[in-house]
């Protein structure tokens, strides 16, 4: 039986980076270590262990029947680790390190951008990445700190910590107005050219609620689809059709008379923005100086909208 004072906690790490990596390739440049030195730790862990951990074969890397057993006591143990860590250090720990963020693009353009420079001009040894994409993102495969997310969240393990909301306004082109006219109802808005967003569940249909609480359900056929919502806007820009668009990406257009919000009663119902991030009772310092940096930021676009 292994003695615990034989193992060096350090490679639970390096293991736990190799199985969600999928390769000690992508472990070492996601570790910042050469390969070899992540096989030679590897191999060392087994020899500690007394257990063979991974399958290795020139096309993949495998994880073994006690490998899977272990892997998942070790990110028990690197968690209580981190929250024994974060629970001692508390409002005082430092800000730096490698701060992973992903978001939708739209979203990551216009907001989180922006807060992630004030973020690194508040903590200059913080370093930065944003990856923009409007696909699901998995965060321990990706090594991601923390996703921003919109609307309702798929059930997961992850924690997640609401930022703020979000609606999507109905808008249209000066040029579209004078083409077409504005709509009164949101009975007329089938008849209409329409901007659709295909990465929805539903791209052709608007469900609407206004002021009072009613709520309406329409499907427009005559549409132009696009599957990011910076392609909608453009098209919307272009006299394309109307589109209903997020609030924070067109505040700016219509503001200057780019755009023109129709039927300003009616709108899609709120949602939420979400910073999703992996199970612990403390997260990392530099998470919580993100989240309170889009928490400010959010509240003072709101008081101004």
């Amino acid at each position: 039986m292994a003695d615990v004072r034989d193992v060096n906690l350090n490679r639970l790490a390096i293991f736990v980076a190799v199985v969600d990596a999928g390769s000690l390739t992508a472990a070492a440049a996601r570790l910042g270590l050469a390969k070899t030195m992540v096989s030679t730790h590897m191999q060392r862990l087994e020899a500690e262990v007394g257990a063979s951990l991974l399958v290795r074969t020139t096309r993949r890397l495998g994880v073994t029947e006690a490998g899977r057993a272990f892997y998942d006591a070790s990110v028990k143990i690197l968690r209580a680790t981190e929250d024994a860590l974060n629970a001692l250090s508390g409002e005082t720990a430092p800000v730096r390190g490698m701060l992973r963020v992903s978001s939708p693009i739209d979203y990551g353009a216009l907001v989180v951008a922006p807060a992630l420079v004030e973020l690194r001009r508040t903590h200059p040894q913080l370093d930065v990445e944003l990856l923009c994409s409007d696909q699901y993102v998995d965060l321990i495969a990706e090594g991601i700190d923390v996703a921003i997310r919109l609307g309702r969240l798929a059930d997961s393990n992850y924690r997640a910590v609401k930022l703020g909301s979000f609606v999507k306004w109905i808008v249209a082109s000066p040029a579209f107005v004078d083409t077409w006219g504005k709509p009164s109802t949101p009975a007329d808005l089938p008849a209409l050219p329409f901007c659709a967003l295909t990465v929805l569940p539903r791209p052709l249909t608007l469900e609407l609620r206004r002021a009072d609480g009613e709520t309406a359900s329409v499907r427009c056929e005559n549409a132009l689809l696009a599957n990011t919502a910076d392609a909608c806007r453009a098209a919307t820009l272009a006299a394309g059709g109307f589109g209903l668009l997020t609030d924070f990406s067109v505040d700016g257009d219509v503001a200057a008379g780019r755009l023109i919000r129709l039927m300003p009663e009616w709108a899609s119902a709120a949602a939420g923005i979400q910073a999703v991030f992996p199970p612990t009772s403390h997260p990392p310092a530099k998470v919580r100086a993100l989240i309170d940096t889009l928490r400010k930021r959010l509240a003072a676009s709101d008081a101004t909208r």
